[in-house]
């Protein structure tokens, strides 16, 4: 493994901009954490591990260019490649295999010509079974090979001759899955969407836990932490992690659940929705520091819930979903704990509070501010006794604002009563008659007498409203 050091420097001067980079060694075994997946995130993962991990970056990067050899995708190589090349120029593995690389694009290009040939002599044919199978095909090795555009097409064709509801579903997944991919998370949302919509079957019902993942990574990584929340607590543990390891793992589960619902729901919610929840606590043995992180904030030790997180911050900067995402989840569930201790208060010293969630040699008093600007602390600082004041409502002022209300409420409708009774007074009440409920004609506005009655009622009503 290689140690941090002089090597960080190379590899913070190759660093594109915004990229993090983790210094801290990450508290999961690398070969035993890639275990968990299949498919390309294993190359997606490692690549990201490379790219953004000081102490398991060359590990992590052989590890990929391993597993981009083992497959046919040729850009995956040179991006390993590419990568490992500039922090350790002296390994084998920095040294670029253009046989391979030939041979590859050889093979796929053979391939490709034969399976669109195949597919040309279906279309002359018109047999729609095999038109599907064959765009079926060459879709999935576009997909193999990384020509993911091409391989959507080819999925997308596939729903002209679509016959059976397995046929619609299977589509469905291709394409969910090239979405993803992609990383185009509102076409895995609409995709989504069309296998939900399929009439519930026996293929459609085993697919619950599939579509769940799905709609939940992709809400995640649009930001709607409350949706990705819900849809993840939802999902069953009893089906088998085969399903949905190309794209995560049990433990990511319970991770991308316990911090969303942590960043989203109260107190009372956390506890009937993932405490009690029998089949996402299942997940959460997998993470046990995540369930201990949410029984902390629930039983009100709010800074024991936020270090437990913090120490796991590097492992989830690691991670492909939650890396872009883990600044803004922290920010949101140290804002509700810090809201939630002061609850209890009617004021409060800064020193405390600096003491309970202060970093070292950090006062939190511009992240009370902010707080307060943006409206989720109902409170204001006094500067010159160093304390945190709430702003309680006034009942009196309230009281007499709804009793105002209420006055002027009750004097429009009395208004309302005594035009009424003067109008019957008068005699002006028109009671309708047959002829009158198919409405009158043009003639009737016309006429002098119903003038003569408009002015009355208007009169009658002025008078109503000057007394």
């Amino acid at each position: 493994m290689a140690s941090s050091g002089a090597p960080v420097d190379a590899l913070a001067q190759t660093a594109v901009p915004n990229q993090v980079l983790v210094t801290e060694l990450p508290k999961f075994d690398l070969d035993l954490y890639i275990q968990n997946y299949s498919g390309r995130t294993r190359f997606d993962r490692l690549l990201l591990i490379g790219k953004s991990s000081v102490p398991l970056r060359l590990e992590a990067l052989k590890a990929a260019i391993a597993e981009a050899k083992n497959g046919r995708d040729v850009s995956c190589y040179k991006q390993a490649w590419d990568n490992i090349r500039k922090v350790a120029r002296d390994e084998p593995e920095a040294k670029r295999d253009d046989a391979w690389i030939a041979a590859t694009e050889k093979s796929n290009k053979a391939e490709t010509q034969r399976l669109e040939s195949e597919l040309k002599g279906y279309k002359n044919n018109l047999i729609k079974e095999s038109i599907r199978m064959g765009n079926e095909d060459l879709g999935r090795h576009f997909e193999a090979i990384g020509k993911l555009n091409e391989a959507t097409e080819a999925y997308s064709r596939m729903r002209q001759d679509i016959g059976t509801t397995k046929h619609i579903l299977d589509c469905g997944v291709h394409m969910i899955n090239v979405s993803l991919y992609r990383r185009d998370w509102n076409m895995v949302l609409t995709n989504v969407a069309k296998i939900t919509g399929v009439q519930s079957t026996d293929e459609a019902n085993t697919m619950q836990t599939f579509v769940r993942v799905m709609y939940s990574i992709a809400h995640l990584n649009l930001g709607n932490y409350l949706e990705s929340a819900k849809s993840l607590l939802l999902i069953d543990f009893a089906a088998p992690p085969a399903e949905y390891s190309h794209v995560t793992s049990p433990n990511d589960i319970a991770v991308y659940g316990g911090l969303t619902a942590l960043a989203t729901m109260d107190r009372t919610e956390l506890q009937r929705c993932v405490l009690d929840n029998q089949s996402f606590r299942t997940f959460l043995e997998h993470e046990p520091h995540i369930r201990k992180a949410v029984s902390l904030f629930v039983s009100g030790r709010y800074s024991n819930c936020l270090s437990i997180l913090e120490s796991y911050r590097s492992d989830y900067l690691l991670d492909i979903y939650l890396q872009k995402h883990v600044k803004e989840l922290y920010k949101r569930i140290r804002t509700k704990c810090i809201v939630q201790y002061f609850i209890p208060f009617s004021r409060i010293t800064l020193k405390s509070l600096d003491g309970a969630f202060g970093l070292a040699g950090e006062s939190l008093q511009d992240e009370l501010i902010a707080m307060i600007r943006n409206d989720f602390l109902n409170a204001r600082i006094d500067a010159r006794n160093q304390l945190l004041v709430a702003v309680r409502p006034d009942p009196r002022a309230d009281m007499q604002q709804k009793s105002l209300e209420t006055a002027k409420r009750y004097e429009s409708d009395a208004a309302e009563h005594l035009r009424r009774v003067s109008l019957i007074s008068a005699g002006l009440e028109v009671l309708p008659t047959k002829k009158d409920l198919a409405g009158p004609n043009d003639e009737w506005f016309d006429d002098p007498r119903h003038l003569a009655a408009t002015e009355i009622v208007e009169a009658v009503g002025a008078e109503v409203e000057e007394a």
